[in-house]
């Protein structure tokens, strides 16, 4: 485990924390005044390799040579030169500094981070972090790489969970969810919706099925797959029998067949690695997907438990109606499945430069 300390003075700033993956939904920007959970479980740190914040530059202020040279192979609308590296971590997590509330940037509910860092170290008063918490943000404290250092505590973590391990260990992600609201479509304060990290995941997944397509069409497994992933890929892929096959593979399932090109795999929520397959499926696209959106497409709960007042067994299920399925059709992010793409070197295809053209206007608005 490590704790990080101000590198100015050696104070410490945070508990003991162990490394995990940064997570998808990581730069999720969520509907219009959601109020949107902690980003990271407590106890664990992530580190985001990108640059982060300001200061930021036009398309037309960067060189081709390069944006590619930082993993971004088709135009975005600005691109930050803040320092890469943050260490994102629970708000809870953080110790020994102290907030600038007047370094709110543009924020409507909370704070966004546009200002810059807004918390300093209480014994030197060095800028060391950002808090976030805006509404329609995941939030989150995130360390600046060059203002603090890790110190190892307490040994070196043990070996990551093996896969067979994290499937017996770990639970699938509702697709649904209550959404907390600055005042809800009811007036409630709340309201029942797709996940947020469902969507933010599909966003993710359904850049690299694009890419897997290779401009053909793709035909995923039916059910809740299909509902996540087929309308898009059927709007934004030219029509005709489906000529590439994606199924969901990963530990405890079956080996895929013959004539399957894509397999929807897990991703290795502790390390970020994604499940890798042997034998003659080795050559297929992977198409990754956070471990618990995996684990619900492979094992689908037919209806949501809701525990009794006080808590009850893990086991025991109460007869509840069913909670009602969203509104609406299931949509993937948007700003994750462009953040994804434009990092794929695939994008530079004119038909995929194509679909980015349309993430606004055109037959692909209504997808996200």
């Amino acid at each position: 485990m490590f704790v990080f300390v101000c590198a100015r003075c050696d104070a410490e700033l945070t508990v003991p924390l162990s490394q995990v993956a940064l997570p998808v939904h990581a730069r999720q920007n969520y509907g219009n005044g959601a109020q949107l959970p902690v980003l990271m479980e407590a106890g664990t740190f992530a580190v985001d390799p990108e640059p982060w914040g300001g200061p930021w530059r036009g398309w037309d202020e960067v060189d081709p040579g390069e944006a590619e040279a930082r993993g971004i192979y088709a135009p975005v609308p600005t691109l930050s030169d803040g320092t890469p590296g943050a260490i994102v971590i629970a708000p809870g997590d953080i110790r020994g500094t102290r907030l600038i509330p007047e370094k709110r940037g543009g924020s409507c509910c909370g704070l966004d981070g546009a200002d810059g860092p807004n918390m300093v170290c209480a014994a030197c008063d060095q800028p060391v972090a950002t808090r976030v918490d805006d509404c329609s943000l995941w939030q989150a404290a995130r360390l600046s790489s060059d203002a603090v250092r890790r110190v190892l505590v307490g040994g070196v973590d043990g070996e990551p969970l093996s896969w067979a391990e994290l499937v017996e260990s770990e639970e699938g992600t509702s697709p649904f969810e209550l959404v907390a609201t600055w005042g809800g479509p009811s007036g409630s304060g709340h309201y029942w919706s797709w996940s947020p990290r469902w969507e933010a995941a599909a966003g993710h997944a359904l850049a690299h099925l694009l890419v897997a397509s290779q401009g053909q069409p793709v035909e995923v497994p039916g059910g809740l797959t299909a509902d996540v992933f087929q309308r898009a890929l059927d709007t934004l892929l030219p029509a005709g029998p489906p000529r590439r096959h994606a199924v969901l593979a990963g530990p405890g399932q079956p080996a895929p067949g013959t004539g399957v090109d894509i397999l929807l795999v897990p991703i290795h929520p502790q390390t970020g690695q994604i499940w890798t397959p042997t034998g003659p499926a080795a050559s297929a696209y992977l198409v990754p997907l956070p471990l618990g959106v995996w684990l619900w497409l492979v094992s689908p709960q037919t209806y949501l438990p809701v525990p009794a007042s006080g808590g009850i067994p893990k086991d025991v299920l109460r007869d509840h109606p069913l909670p009602p399925r969203p509104n609406r059709l299931f949509r993937a992010d948007r700003g994750t499945f462009q953040h994804t793409l434009v990092r794929l070197p695939a994008v530079r295809s004119p038909w995929m430069r194509a679909i980015l053209q349309n993430l606004t206007y055109g037959r692909s608005a209504d997808l996200f």
